[in-house]
């Protein structure tokens, strides 16, 4: 054994084999399901950390050396350039070795920051060959990362393994005291954690064993994949070590609260997908026969299967006044002496609309909903303020008693109830709707379902500033009025625009009149029937445009026609303006036709191309606006009260067996 290997081997170590093979009667690679699962009484000794503190830097920077052998080998390791590397190492075998740099860097670790192409993948390839198992093991930065490590964290699948089919005890060995498996989550790189949790090996022992740390780790890495969004990888996690739940409220209570916060703030990973046509037709038959559907549990999201798990474990352990405390988390105390609390799980939830995750908590503990926060707000309250439907309609499943004193708690600011926070605009539905005249039709639906669901003593009920609810919602939304009109001139004008150049053009026919008896001189061409009806189809409905706008600027609009009758007349507005203008190009279009029709008819044809654009892009531009209109009129009324219930499904009712 040279210096250099007696310097990896510490003195109790130095009996042993310097490369760690794997067992001869085990796979070099755990592939799931079969071989992953150990028996209870598995261990894998692994070895202690053999490395001292790294030696001094192999060329220092300021030799002239560094120049000419530790840049040209970097650059070389940037670009997958082996055949240069391969040079300088045949003539310095040792750099492959020892570290090259202040940072205590070996060239594999420099290797692996690489972008992964075949070229890079090649060099470390090749530079894992010049290296034994334990070289592997090497850390650099001061003992802190091993190049395996470093290729997890930035998601370098291939070049991990490359390392792993070479030492695959490099699974086990610690960064900054998480696991590969752990920094790969935190990190997001998907394919990369998939590919590592997939060669773990699985025991039942508890506590978990060292192949992904300790047992808080392991519970870090449960929440790096959910706070990442993998729910497949923390659901197998859960699914494949169901017993180290136990350990999550000995080792720290507050893990639930960061799980359920990362669960509560992704509201997308609840939603299951839409069922196409097909798929709701054979549902529907299924039914009709009372043949068997599919399951509620096979439309489950991991995000939801994860919740379900571990809140089932929580309210066994915990009790009422535990969870509330959880889902409260942590407080803090303002310069004022008042008391805060940093994470409101229920609230974020509710904040940005996560029915699904609302509803399977209140399924369990109903008190929760009538919990308020700092701001005594209820979940209702904080929904409704950010418009979220789904959640705000699971008060039509409450009974109505506590339905009612959710309708009529005040908040501690200005005592306003759930009927006041409607009369003011959430920014939210700004962004959503299209125009100010279908914010207010949106808002106007939100005060008249809060209103019906409040009860009749409280719907007058007055704030600190001595205001009804609607009194609220005028003043609040009076500048809505005015935008909403406002907002129709300038559709006005363009239709007024079309009017007038399609009456002109009624009168300035291509190729004039005949002199002899006042008839168009290509009366007879079909091209010109097309121009005349085109024109007049885009004199007709630019007209009735311009006069469905001017009879909404014209006449006094209250805030409650902005329900359906402004709606019904501006799309009205709206499509004969997109037909008038598809009319113009045609007539456009139509006139060249007439005049090239016996010589150069590829001039007609490329304008004719051309002439779509212009109503292409109107379409497109106006084609979203058309759909929130349209849903506006018909879809609005069916957004709250849906028959489909989530917090507690219907269930089909069991008939008794008829007697024979």
């Amino acid at each position: 054994m040279d210096q250099y290997q007696a310097d990896l081997q510490p003195d109790h170590l130095a009996d042993r084999p310097l490369e760690y093979d794997p067992p001869t009667d085990r796979p070099l690679e755990y592939h799931p399901p079969a071989d992953r699962h150990l028996p209870p009484d598995h261990r894998v000794d692994f070895p202690d950390d053999p490395l001292r503190p790294p030696p001094p830097s192999y060329i220092s920077e300021g030799d002239e050396a560094y120049i000419n052998l530790v840049v040209p080998l970097y650059q070389a390791a940037i670009t997958g350039d082996w055949e240069s590397a391969k040079i300088i190492l045949d003539q310095n075998p040792d750099m492959v070795r020892t570290n090259i740099s202040s940072n205590h860097d070996r060239l594999l670790h420099m290797a692996v920051t690489a972008t992964e192409t075949k070229l890079t993948i090649n060099f470390v390839d090749n530079l894992v060959k010049l290296m034994t198992p334990k070289e592997l093991q090497i850390k650099g930065k001061w003992r802190r990362h091993t190049a395996f490590w470093i290729a997890c964290s930035l998601g370098k699948l291939e070049m991990a393994k490359i390392m792993y089919h070479k030492n695959y005890l490099l699974l086990h060995i610690e960064g900054d005291g998480c696991p590969p498996l752990t920094i790969a989550a935190k990190n997001g790189h998907h394919s990369t954690l998939k590919w590592l949790y997939s060669m773990l090996p699985v025991t039942p022992n508890p506590p978990f064993n060292s192949w992904m740390g300790s047992p808080f780790m392991k519970h870090v890495t449960i929440l790096n994949c959910v706070g990442s969004g993998f729910y497949d990888v923390a659901l197998q996690i859960l699914k494949d070590h169901p017993d180290q739940q136990s350990h999550w409220l000995t080792i720290m209570p507050t893990i639930y609260t960061e799980l359920f916060t990362s669960l509560a703030k992704n509201p997308d990973a609840f939603n299951m997908e839409e069922k196409n046509l097909i798929t709701r037709i054979k549902e529907r038959i299924c039914r009709i026969f009372g043949m068997k559907g599919q399951s509620a549990s096979e439309e489950d999201t991991d995000a939801l299967k994860i919740l379900k798990i571990v809140w089932k474990h929580a309210t066994k352990r915990m009790s009422y006044d535990d969870i509330k405390d959880m889902l409260r988390g942590p407080s803090t105390t303002l310069d004022d002496g008042s008391v805060r609390y940093l994470s409101r799980v229920l609230f974020d939830a509710a904040e940005v609309g996560n029915t699904r995750f609302i509803a399977e908590l209140l399924r369990t503990y109903h008190r929760l909903m009538i919990e308020t926060n700092d701001d005594g707000h209820t979940l209702f309250h904080v929904a409704v303020m950010h418009r979220h439907q789904g959640v705000y309609n699971l008060l039509y499943e409450i009974a109505g008693s506590t339905k009612d004193s959710i309708c009529q708690i005040p908040d501690k600011l200005d005592r306003n109830t759930l009927l006041h926070l409607i009369g003011k605009t959430s920014k939210e539905m700004t962004a959503k709707t299209y125009g100010a005249s279908l914010l207010m039709q949106r808002e106007l639906l939100w005060f008249q379902d809060v209103y019906n669901m409040t009860p009749p003593y409280a719907r007058e009920k007055k704030n600190n500033a001595g205001q009804t609810p609607y009194e609220l919602f005028s003043k609040e939304n009076k500048e809505l009025v005015s935008k909403g009109l406002d907002w129709m001139k300038d559709c006005m004008v363009v239709a007024t625009l079309i009017v007038t150049v399609a009456f002109a053009v009624a009168f300035t026919v291509p190729g004039g009149y005949n002199q002899d008896h006042g008839l168009p001189v290509f009366t007879h061409q079909r091209a010109f029937l097309v121009f005349v009806i085109a024109d007049a189809i885009s004199l007709f409905t630019s007209s009735t445009s311009l006069l469905v706008f001017l009879t909404i600027l014209t006449s006094g609009h209250g805030q409650r026609d902005f329900m359906y009758s402004l709606p019904k007349k501006l799309m009205i507005g709206i499509l004969t303006l997109f037909i008038s203008v598809a009319a113009m190009m045609v007539t456009f279009s139509a006139s060249f036709f007439v005049l090239y029709h016996k010589g150069l008819k590829w001039v007609p044809i490329l304008i004719s191309i051309f002439a779509t654009v212009p109503v292409i892009v109107f379409a497109a531009l106006q084609f979203p606006l058309l759909v929130d209109m349209f849903r506006s009129m018909y879809d609005s009324r069916y957004l709250f009260n849906p028959k489909k219930h989530v917090l507690y499904p219907k269930t089909p009712k069991l008939h008794p067996k008829k007697s024979t």
